[in-house]
Protein backbone atom coordinates (compact mmCIF):
# COMPACT_ATOMS: atom_id res chain seq x y z
CA UNK A 1 0.00 0.00 0.00
CA UNK A 2 1.09 3.56 -0.68
CA UNK A 3 1.94 5.65 1.97
CA UNK A 4 1.93 2.94 4.49
CA UNK A 5 5.66 1.84 6.07
CA UNK A 6 6.19 -1.70 6.52
CA UNK A 7 8.37 -2.47 9.78
CA UNK A 8 12.15 -3.52 8.35
CA UNK A 9 12.86 -6.93 8.74
CA UNK A 10 16.83 -8.06 8.48
CA UNK A 11 17.78 -11.58 8.40
CA UNK A 12 21.22 -12.69 10.11
CA UNK A 13 22.43 -15.85 9.70
CA UNK A 14 24.72 -16.85 12.82
CA UNK A 15 27.34 -19.06 12.25
CA UNK A 16 26.60 -23.06 13.49
CA UNK A 17 23.10 -22.22 13.53
CA UNK A 18 20.96 -23.35 10.98
CA UNK A 19 17.88 -20.93 11.38
CA UNK A 20 18.35 -17.33 11.23
CA UNK A 21 18.12 -14.47 13.61
CA UNK A 22 15.64 -12.12 12.82
CA UNK A 23 15.27 -8.27 13.59
CA UNK A 24 12.24 -6.85 13.78
CA UNK A 25 12.44 -3.14 13.98
CA UNK A 26 9.57 -2.25 15.39
CA UNK A 27 9.39 -5.12 17.43
CA UNK A 28 9.42 -4.28 21.19
CA UNK A 29 12.55 -5.39 23.19
CA UNK A 30 10.32 -7.82 25.55
CA UNK A 31 8.40 -9.20 22.57
CA UNK A 32 12.15 -9.76 20.36
CA UNK A 33 13.51 -11.40 23.89
CA UNK A 34 10.64 -13.98 24.15
CA UNK A 35 10.48 -14.57 20.65
CA UNK A 36 14.22 -15.47 20.31
CA UNK A 37 13.63 -17.98 23.75
CA UNK A 38 11.08 -19.69 21.81
CA UNK A 39 13.02 -20.06 18.16
CA UNK A 40 16.45 -21.26 19.34
CA UNK A 41 17.48 -23.79 21.52
CA UNK A 42 19.97 -22.56 23.98
CA UNK A 43 20.33 -18.53 23.89
CA UNK A 44 22.22 -16.42 26.38
CA UNK A 45 21.71 -13.23 27.98
CA UNK A 46 25.30 -11.62 28.41
CA UNK A 47 26.89 -8.49 28.63
CA UNK A 48 30.09 -8.14 26.77
CA UNK A 49 32.49 -7.17 30.08
CA UNK A 50 30.75 -10.13 31.90
CA UNK A 51 33.57 -12.34 33.46
CA UNK A 52 30.79 -15.13 34.52
CA UNK A 53 29.26 -14.66 30.65
CA UNK A 54 32.41 -15.84 29.28
CA UNK A 55 32.69 -19.14 31.76
CA UNK A 56 29.21 -19.75 30.75
CA UNK A 57 29.89 -19.37 26.67
CA UNK A 58 32.71 -21.02 27.15
CA UNK A 59 31.46 -23.90 29.26
CA UNK A 60 28.49 -24.61 26.47
CA UNK A 61 30.64 -24.62 24.17
CA UNK A 62 32.95 -27.24 25.78
CA UNK A 63 30.22 -29.87 25.84
CA UNK A 64 29.42 -29.02 22.02
CA UNK A 65 26.57 -26.64 22.28
CA UNK A 66 27.27 -22.97 20.23
CA UNK A 67 24.15 -20.82 21.96
CA UNK A 68 22.88 -18.18 20.44
CA UNK A 69 24.28 -15.00 22.30
CA UNK A 70 22.97 -12.25 22.78
CA UNK A 71 24.58 -8.56 24.06
CA UNK A 72 22.50 -6.69 26.04
CA UNK A 73 22.17 -3.25 27.39
CA UNK A 74 20.69 -2.48 30.79
CA UNK A 75 17.79 -1.21 29.44
CA UNK A 76 17.42 -4.74 27.38
CA UNK A 77 18.58 -6.66 30.65
CA UNK A 78 15.63 -4.76 32.25
CA UNK A 79 13.52 -5.51 29.79
CA UNK A 80 13.15 -9.63 30.10
CA UNK A 81 10.23 -10.89 31.99
CA UNK A 82 10.58 -10.62 35.47
CA UNK A 83 9.85 -13.89 36.37
CA UNK A 84 12.77 -14.75 34.02
CA UNK A 85 15.28 -12.53 35.28
CA UNK A 86 16.42 -11.10 38.53
CA UNK A 87 18.46 -8.29 36.45
CA UNK A 88 22.12 -9.60 36.18
CA UNK A 89 24.13 -11.95 33.46
CA UNK A 90 24.68 -14.28 32.23
CA UNK A 91 20.83 -15.97 31.64
CA UNK A 92 20.24 -18.85 30.03
CA UNK A 93 17.67 -20.67 28.44
CA UNK A 94 17.19 -23.69 26.80
CA UNK A 95 13.98 -24.97 24.88
CA UNK A 96 12.14 -22.36 25.63
CA UNK A 97 12.92 -22.90 29.43
CA UNK A 98 14.88 -20.63 31.66
CA UNK A 99 17.83 -22.61 33.22
CA UNK A 100 18.85 -19.29 35.37
CA UNK A 101 22.74 -17.98 35.83
CA UNK A 102 26.25 -19.94 35.86
CA UNK A 103 25.74 -21.26 39.13
CA UNK A 104 22.34 -23.29 37.88
CA UNK A 105 24.19 -24.11 34.57
CA UNK A 106 27.06 -26.09 36.41
CA UNK A 107 24.81 -27.49 39.21
CA UNK A 108 23.09 -29.38 36.05
CA UNK A 109 26.47 -29.83 34.66
CA UNK A 110 27.75 -31.44 37.92
CA UNK A 111 24.85 -33.48 38.83
CA UNK A 112 24.92 -34.74 34.89
CA UNK A 113 21.62 -33.29 34.14
CA UNK A 114 23.14 -30.72 31.58
CA UNK A 115 23.45 -33.04 29.15
CA UNK A 116 20.00 -34.58 28.71
CA UNK A 117 18.53 -30.92 29.06
CA UNK A 118 20.79 -30.24 25.92
CA UNK A 119 20.09 -32.92 23.73
CA UNK A 120 16.72 -32.76 24.46
CA UNK A 121 16.00 -29.55 23.38
CA UNK A 122 18.25 -29.74 20.41
CA UNK A 123 21.13 -27.89 21.14
CA UNK A 124 23.75 -30.12 20.58
CA UNK A 125 25.75 -29.59 17.91
CA UNK A 126 25.57 -32.93 16.23
CA UNK A 127 29.30 -33.26 14.95
CA UNK A 128 30.40 -32.90 18.37
CA UNK A 129 31.44 -35.66 19.72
Amino acid sequence: MQGVEQPMRLELTTSGTTSPLAIDMAESAEARIQRLITENPAVIFSRSSCCMCHVMKNLLQSVGVHPTVIELDETEILAIPADENSGETPVLFVGGNRVGGLESLVALHLTNRLATLLADAGAVDPLWG
